[in-house]
């Protein structure tokens, strides 16, 4: 247990553990990377490793956290952040309406160490939230060395954006605050002017490959499959729903190739009408449209003589039938057809009808 089980990075993972060290760490973090690349994971690592009773020492003679005393077990319970997330909407969900409106959502299984996540439904930081950890961050750690505020995602309301400025003018000596990000540059510039930003860049597909040793029910030819897939984020290639992908791709497939004449709309029809309303009909409808979005891009690639690039490597075979038919038109339009579908979601336009309706528009 410790930062050797983080996968990549090691120069960023090695920079915040010199920072440990040398009992510098920044009292304000801007941590980016694609999502599941794993930011969170590793603003928790900080965490643990900071406040660890027993504080080891790994081979490499940087700072490391032993992952069993009583800090580090109680900072772990929040490592799995869906889970605590949903207990904590649960749990307001079951106060009166007057309490509801007033409460908001925050992770915390250590008292110095608070997870602050966007608050449903808007899913946003809220002002609420960042006065909150303004009215209590000034106090000392009692329990731990040092305090840590988590925003797990930088999607702040302007009201909430403008207070956290406050914190950052001037901030308390024993406290850090990591704000996680895809993109640095979804925050303000006066909030990243007074930080620093560190990234985390895209794994290779062979390594994340090699991590996929932990998902053994995968043949290697899945695992290379999904490592494509991830996009460089391990965490992604972990939690993948590889069952999903490859029902929602056969669909994807069929809606493209009946488009072109080579399906047949019965089982055009039969296909889409899995996709229904309600929030699992939703979920389900929304992963088609990113996996149509992939193969269109894996069709742009052959297109362009760099099938290398493709991540759908294993239907290159069908993919190349594909793209030997359509040209760069159609693929604008293809594109520009499922954004229709994405519209038409959002207007609660009857789903199945959607996707038919795209099959359709591209037939030639």
């Amino acid at each position: 247990m410790g930062f050797d089980e983080f996968r990549g990075n090691q120069a960023t993972v090695n920079r915040l553990r010199e920072m440990i060290a040398r009992d510098h760490l920044p009292h304000a973090i801007i941590l980016t990377g694609l999502r599941g690349s794993g930011k969170y994971t590793l603003a928790q690592m900080v965490a643990k490793a900071v406040n660890c009773l027993e504080r080891p020492v790994a081979e490499d003679g940087l700072p490391d956290f032993c992952g069993r005393c009583r800090n580090c077990e109680r900072i772990a319970q929040a490592d799995a952040l869906e889970q605590r997330f949903e207990e904590a909407v649960d749990a307001r969900e079951n106060l009166r309406d007057s309490d509801k409106r007033e409460t908001r959502i925050f992770v915390q299984t250590h008292p110095e160490v608070l997870v602050i996540p966007p608050d449903p439904p808007q899913m946003l930081v809220k002002v609420d939230q960042v006065r909150h950890v303004i009215g209590e961050m000034y106090y000392r750690p009692v329990e731990g060395r040092q305090k840590f505020y988590i925003f797990s995602e930088a999607s702040f309301m302007k009201e909430a954006a403008n207070a956290l400025l406050k914190v950052l003018e001037e901030p308390p000596e024993f406290a850090t605050l990591f704000l996680l990000a895809e993109n640095a540059n979804s925050l303000l510039p006066t909030i990243r002017s007074r930080c620093i930003t560190l990234r985390l860049a895209p794994l290779a597909p062979e390594e994340i490959a090699a991590d996929l040793a932990l998902r053994p029910e995968w043949t290697s030819a899945q695992k290379k499959l999904v490592a494509q897939l991830a996009g460089g984020a391990v965490g992604r290639a972990r939690g993948f729903d590889l069952a999903g992908y490859l029902g929602a791709r056969k669909d994807a497939l069929l809606l493209l190739t009946t488009a072109l004449g080579e399906g047949d709309h019965a089982a055009l029809f039969k296909a889409t009408e899995a996709y229904r309303a309600g929030g699992e009909g939703k979920a389900k409808t929304d992963q088609l449209i990113a996996v149509l979005y992939s193969l269109l891009e894996d069709l742009i690639f052959l297109k362009s003589g760099t099938a290398e690039l493709m991540r759908n490597q294993d239907m290159a075979k069908e993919l190349s039938a594909v793209a030997a038919q359509v040209s760069f038109a159609w693929l604008v339009r293809a594109s520009e057809g499922l954004g229709d579908v994405q519209n038409g979601m959002r207007r609660n336009l009857l789903r199945s009808l959607s996707l038919d309706g795209f099959s359709s528009s591209l037939e030639r």
